[in-house]
């Protein structure tokens, strides 16, 4: 049994708002590197860390984290629509030891995904129903939401549970870093966004596609210097990334929600998956950087990051 982490940060605007042909040749690179390590590591289950965007998960009830035993994908952004190949055996064993280990967690039989989920599955998958996958939701954008010292607690647990199944598990984050797009907010929405955001009413074919529009025009406007998105930051981004680069991984239970939000964006609450699936790769000892890639993405609204990390 051994363990691997891979973090690689989503963007909807990914083959709809891209940078220059030089930017897309080095995340080619480093997506490919991910791949390379992935197919070396074959791992026989994933457990995929990723957010959700109001697609699957709404005001009326929404839970911190919550982990699936069966998973369908909306298709939204251009992703592909249809279920995930959960190990629903393996989902259930991780669950019970979870909550045996003291961590609240909320179980769905039939969770809803979106680009969060499916992104990268098909980017170094090759598809949503390539690989044995235990799906974990992580809110990153509707507040209130919990101190990230319980995300740590949360990716340990699931690391140990994991380590009784006695495969060779990938821990995949997906989302972030720095970025704030326009995501709707509950607090001061007009009754239909907020009727919207509570009951989960799914946007018809055509509203889906007004939606899509105005987050690649919010890309162009932020290129063009005509937003008043929070700024991406690379310090911010970078300094993530050195704490899990040297595994103080302790040190993330001293951020807040409100400096969070501040230096790095209201989406940049995604960076919880990757806090998870480090803690959990950290879970069964001392881990290994062997990959690590970042750039500030202006078209695609992302501090951009791939990293790739293997337990000793």
């Amino acid at each position: 049994m051994t363990a691997a982490t891979v973090g690689l940060s989503h963007s909807p605007l990914i083959g709809k708002n891209d940078p220059a042909p030089d930017v897309l040749t080095r995340v080619d690179e480093a997506v490919t590197a991910a791949k390379d390590f992935i197919s070396d590591f074959a791992p026989e289950l994933v457990v995929l860390f990723a957010p959700d965007h109001y697609n699957g998960f709404f005001y009326k009830e929404m839970p911190p984290f919550c982990l699936a035993t069966e998973a369908h994908a909306v298709g939204d952004f251009g992703t592909t629509a249809g279920p995930l190949s959960v190990d629903s055996a393996a989902a259930r064993l991780i669950a019970q030891g979870v909550l045996d280990r003291g961590v609240d967690l909320t179980i769905s039989s039939r969770m809803v995904v979106d680009h969060g989920f499916a992104q990268p599955l098909e980017m170094l998958f090759g598809g949503i129903d390539q690989v044995p996958v235990v799906p974990v939701f992580i809110n990153g954008v509707a507040t209130p939401l919990g101190p990230v010292s319980r995300i740590r607690a949360l990716g340990t647990a699931i690391g140990q549970a994991a380590d009784e199944l006695n495969l060779r598990v990938l821990y995949l984050a997906s989302g972030g870093l720095s970025h704030d797009p326009p995501v709707p907010v509950l607090d001061g929405a007009l009754p239909r966004v907020a009727d919207a955001l509570i009951e989960g009413h799914q946007p018809t074919p055509e509203q889906r596609a007004k939606g899509e529009a105005r987050v690649v025009q919010a890309g162009r406007d932020y290129v063009a210097g005509t937003s008043t998105m929070v700024p991406i930051n690379p310090s911010w981004d970078n300094h993530l990334l050195d704490l899990v680069q040297t595994g103080e991984l302790a040190e993330f239970d001293k951020w807040t929600v409100e400096s969070m939000t501040r230096e790095a964006g209201g989406s940049a609450h995604e960076v919880r998956t990757w806090i998870a699936a480090y803690a959990a790769l950290a879970a069964g000892g001392e881990y290994d950087l062997k990959h690590r890639f970042y750039e500030a993405i202006p078209s695609w609204i992302a501090g951009f990051a791939v990293t790739t990390a293997q337990r000793r």
